[in-house]
């Protein structure tokens, strides 16, 4: 059942193809306000810290992939090196991640959370999922791989499967 609040989705289901037509302007403005309050929780925490929201994803993925080099890392962001180095240099003057030698080039920078680090990035992640949870507690058992099928949708075709091995750790066939 689609409710009345989603007249594109409607629109859609029904077979007719007037996305293509009409902008989207539910969709578009539920994504941007489900995205405001999405990293609104983290916001008030990183801002105690002086940080802001690049940081966050530095040390998310940084923390979910130990050993991460600077390439992976700006791979993943999709940010110029200048900006990364910006947020990279403040995040390890203050303890919360560390840069080590490369152990088979030494040229090579891998990155690693500190025990700081992880407890900061932990508490961020568990706002978050606490958001995605409430979102999903009245819905069907099914509500989660839909979910997530829905947002691989979205994700750039010729990026997708590198998505999925850095997410779920599958590699496409």
């Amino acid at each position: 059942m689609v409710p009345d609040a989603i007249p594109a989705l409607k629109a859609q289901q029904s077979g007719k193809d007037v996305l293509v037509e009409q902008p989207a302007y539910d969709l578009i403005e539920l994504f941007f306000f489900a995205y405001r309050d999405f990293v609104s929780d983290p916001d008030r925490i990183l801002d105690e810290y002086g940080f802001g929201r690049a940081h966050h994803r530095v040390l998310h993925f940084v923390t979910r992939q130990p050993g991460l080099t600077i390439a992976e890392l700006l791979d993943i962001l999709r940010i110029t090196k200048q900006s990364l180095n910006r947020v990279l240099k403040e995040l390890i003057e203050k303890d919360f991640i560390e840069s080590r030698m490369g152990t088979s080039d030494r040229r090579q920078r891998l990155l690693f959370a500190t025990a700081k680090g992880h407890d900061l990035a932990l508490k961020l992640a568990k706002l978050q999922t606490r958001r995605i949870m409430r979102a999903l507690s009245d819905m069907d058992p099914e509500a989660k791989e839909t979910v997530s099928r829905y947002l691989l949708r979205l994700i750039d075709p010729d990026d997708s499967a590198h998505v999925k091995q850095l997410v779920f750790g599958l590699k496409e066939t």
